[in-house]
């Protein structure tokens, strides 16, 4: 039996007879069986967003039909559907359901029919909070944090001072949403619940490696910035490593749940004299008194965050279960910081290439990210390193 309900059949069957072929597809993975979206069906989307002759909102508008269900099952999978169209689609569906005043409307949905409706109906109202977060971010940038071009000559490291300011508050908003999925280990007990988590698993990835490389743009920037830039800066930072911390809560429930440990990235917290220096040169900017740092700071270096890329090839996702080969990202930081507030090297202007609403792009498939090093004589200056190609 494939676990389809009679109610499933019918609606499929009526697609078929209208010759909606999207329809039908959307309807298949978004079934009442208690299971994620079958591969098939998903390819077969991914399929139809890569089509000029598909009605792109048509496509998105079956789905958000879908998530009008009152079944927790059919919700749920509506929204891995679109999400997994988000992330592996083409960019004219995100393109679309950003230009959209509301996606989902979810808020207060509640399945009051079984009793595991009402654990998974919680984990829906994050989750559709995520997806319109994501959305909105594009909205606002016109860029999917989670697919740009990463690395030394990268879009957030070659970032303007101004850029960022305004670009960091948004990845952190997203990031929000995505680490208030929250669950327990013991809370991701079906298919459906576990093929969503691995979505968001993969996002948190991606997005992160964004928000570490735009910190290590913005602290590279940090002492030539006007006063006012350095306070907002500074408070940047400041959630930073709040957020850090609570992505590493989020990717130990990863770890329990199977998810490989080599798949998850090693993240260790910047000292705090780091944190330290930064504000006794905004107190400097300000006028107020500046503490004196420490022997050890004053001999240390280096001071800033570097992330380096450890090479995993990321397995083509399936519809459902764990396929758990994602990303790994190690955050190493240095151990003190200069001995005095100093000028920082400007980086050089962005490469010309793709531009979308200002922001630079990268072609969607495959993508190649260059990994940044340390610069022992200069640890303030960009230099390019090693590639990798994720599958």
């Amino acid at each position: 039996m494939s676990g389809q309900t009679l109610t499933d059949r019918i609606a499929a069957a009526q697609h078929s007879m209208t010759g909606s072929a999207i329809s039908k597809a959307a309807c298949k993975a978004t079934t009442h069986e208690v299971s994620g979206p079958k591969k098939k069906h998903l390819d077969y989307l991914i399929h139809c967003t890569n089509e000029l002759n598909v009605s792109v909102p048509h496509l998105a508008d079956t789905l958000l039909e879908r998530s009008a269900s009152h079944s927790w099952v059919v919700v749920f999978k509506a929204l891995i559907t679109t999400h997994h169209l988000m992330m592996y689609g083409n960019e004219r569906l995100i393109q679309y359901l950003a230009s959209r005043n509301t996606l989902f409307n979810l808020n207060n949905f509640l399945d009051k029919s079984a009793l595991q409706g009402y654990d998974m109906s919680t984990f829906i109202r994050r989750y559709s909070r995520y997806l319109n977060e994501k959305a909105m971010s594009y909205r606002l940038v016109a860029v999917d944090f989670t697919k740009m071009k990463r690395g030394a000559d990268g879009v957030m490291r070659t970032m303007t001072t101004e850029k960022l300011i305004k670009t960091l508050p948004i990845i952190q908003n997203q990031l929000d949403a995505l680490l208030d999925f929250q669950p327990n280990s013991n809370e991701l007990t079906n298919g459906v619940i576990n093929a969503g988590f691995m979505l968001l698993f993969k996002d948190s990835i991606r997005l992160f490696a964004a928000y570490n490389e735009g910190v290590i743009n913005m602290l590279e920037k940090y002492f030539d910035m006007k006063k006012n830039q350095c306070k907002d800066a500074l408070e940047i930072y400041k959630t930073f490593l709040n957020r850090m911390t609570r992505l590493s809560e989020f990717l130990k429930v990863a770890e329990q749940v199977g998810i490989d440990q080599g798949d998850s990235p090693d993240l260790t917290q910047a000292p705090s004299s780091l944190l330290e220096a930064l504000e006794q040169h905004l107190a400097s900017l300000e006028g107020r008194k500046i503490k004196e740092l420490s022997a050890a700071n004053r001999l240390a270096p280096e001071s800033r965050p570097e992330l380096q890329w450890s090479q995993l090839v990321e397995k083509k996702p399936s519809g459902g279960g764990w396929q758990s080969k994602g990303m790994c990202t190690s955050t190493n930081w240095a151990h003190a910081m200069p001995p005095a507030p100093m000028a920082v090297p400007q980086m050089l202007p962005p490469q010309m290439g793709h531009q979308m609403g200002g922001v630079q792009m990268m072609a969607p498939q495959p993508v190649m990210y260059n990994q940044p090093v340390l610069r022992p004589s200069n640890p303030f200056a960009p230099m390019p390193g090693t590639q990798m190609h994720f599958m």
